[in-house]
Formats: C-alpha cells, sequence, structure tokens
C-alpha cells in the first residue's frame, strides 16, 4: 500500500529545473510541521535538554516523518524513542520512548501521555 501511494506521487510529480516536485496534493500542512517541532523541543526539555537527550531520526524529518502516529479533531500525536546524544548513530538501545499530543493548529502541548521506558 505504501509503495503503492508513493509510485502514484512520483508518477504525479512535476520535472522542475532537474528536481522532481511533488503535486501540491502531497504538501504537508505548517500545522504539522509546528506540532512536530514543539513535540521535539518539548521532550527534548523534560529529559534533560540536546546534552542529555536526542530524539529519534524520525523526529527530524519534516512533519515527525512516521512518529506521528494520527492527525486528526483532537490534534497530531507523535510516538517516538530518544536516547542519550548518538544512541541511534552508534546502535544503543533507546532510554525513552515519548508518546505526545500537540493541539490541532501545532501552538501547545495538550497532553505527555507516555514518557518513560521503551515499552
Amino acid at each position: 500500500m505504501l509503495r503503492q501511494t508513493f509510485a502514484a506521487l512520483v508518477a504525479g510529480a512535476a520535472l522542475v529545473g532537474g528536481f522532481s516536485v511533488l503535486p501540491a496534493s502531497a504538501e504537508m500542512s505548517l500545522d504539522q510541521i509546528r506540532a512536530a517541532n514543539l513535540a521535539r523541543m518539548e521532550a527534548e526539555r523534560i529529559n534533560g535538554g540536546l546534552s542529555k537527550y536526542f530524539t529519534a531520526n524520525c523526529m527530524h524529518q519534516k512533519g515527525g516523518g512516521s512518529c506521528m502516529v494520527n492527525a486528526g479533531a483532537s490534534g497530531y500525536l507523535f510516538n517516538f524513542l530518544g536516547g542519550p546524544p548518538g544512541w541511534e548513530v552508534s546502535k544503543q538501545a533507546a532510554t525513552k520512548e515519548t508518546r505526545i499530543l500537540i493541539s490541532p493548529d501545532g501552538t501547545r502541548v495538550v497532553n505527555v501521555e507516555y514518557n518513560g521506558a521503551p515499552r
């Protein structure tokens, strides 16, 4: 299913200046981008700051990548792992899992549903 969706997006892409540009329907809302940034920054804050904690790579992708598990009327829900700086690159196990809901407009933390040991 995901491959079919990606293939359909690529098939509908236009070539502009040597770069593939996805159609407008594939664009992400500014609210989702803002929500992902806020979720990442909140996790960094509650886990001791960047000198002690770093989120999974998906939270550094536009809109939270695969870490965004739901978008709806209640907001954007993200679930992701984290650990000490460099944990993912050095293939260490994550030490934290965070599940956080951000408002639909991406401007405020609604609820930190979980922030603890990976489940």
